[in-house]
């Protein structure tokens, strides 16, 4: 059977986004999925030395992996590297870090994303190929809180119902969007209007831009998040980079 929560999937695309020990010998591995979204399950016996496991279920690395079971934790059947990723390294692996926290904190179980899924797949091998960080992940931060279903509106006045104008400083109201002429408070975070538009078009080349966005970014994924914690924030911050 093939239908999305069966009891069999076969070779199924996915990236490992976390994993950890399970009693003595197994894993617990939480995985990203093309066609299921965020996925968990059981490796058994992964953590044996002989096991066919053992080097497969790598975080960044594309895998095509089968698995049993209809509850919340399925059971992983056959795991196998599909290659071709370069190994992330230094920031960029920590950046590959945060993406996947991203995804596990804000992606709900079995709820398919193949859209999302495939800029993941694309920011992964950006960063591997030593692409400077900072835009992919600006990026890939606004695409997921997008897919998501948050209305992230960058390109209108939302109390005027007008296009941003450039030479125009805005006031970012969470939930609501930019609002000219107000100076930020509460939830707002204030950005010129050249930053909405580039953050629009997806450009982050400005030294302006990418403060303010970062700053906006920021509001937005912390507003989401709830009470959460980003681990891997911290360590971004310490390299000046998020």
């Amino acid at each position: 059977m093939s239908a999305q929560g069966s009891f069999q999937q076969d070779a199924q695309a996915a990236f490992v986004l976390h994993s950890y020990p399970f009693r003595e010998t197994s894993l617990i591995v939480e995985t990203f999925s093309r066609g299921h979204g965020r996925v968990a399950m059981v490796a058994r016996g992964a953590r044996r030395p002989r096991s066919s496991l053992r080097g497969v279920l790598l975080s960044f690395q594309p895998l095509l992996l089968s698995w049993t079971g209809k509850r919340e934790l399925r059971t992983l059947t056959r795991a196998e590297w599909q290659g071709g990723y370069a190994p992330l390294r230094g920031q960029s692996l920590i950046c590959g870090f945060y993406l996947n926290e991203l995804l596990l904190k804000l992606l709900a179980r079995d709820d398919p994303h193949e859209e999302l899924y495939t800029i993941y797949e694309g920011t992964l091998a950006a960063l591997g190929e030593g692409i400077d960080p900072f835009a992919l992940l600006r990026r890939f931060e606004l695409a997921l809180l997008r897919e998501l279903g948050y209305a992230v509106i960058l390109d209108r006045d939302v109390e005027r119902d007008e296009p941003i104008a450039r030479e125009r400083s805005y006031a970012y109201i969470i939930e609501r969007g930019p609002v000219g002429g107000q100076s930020a408070s509460g939830n707002g975070v204030e950005l010129s209007g050249q930053t909405l538009i580039d953050m629009q078009s997806g450009l982050f080349t400005s030294a302006v831009t990418q403060q303010q966005s970062k700053a906006l970014m920021r509001a937005l994924i912390n507003h989401y998040l709830g009470n959460q914690v980003l681990h891997t924030r911290q360590l971004l911050r310490d390299l000046q980079e998020l």
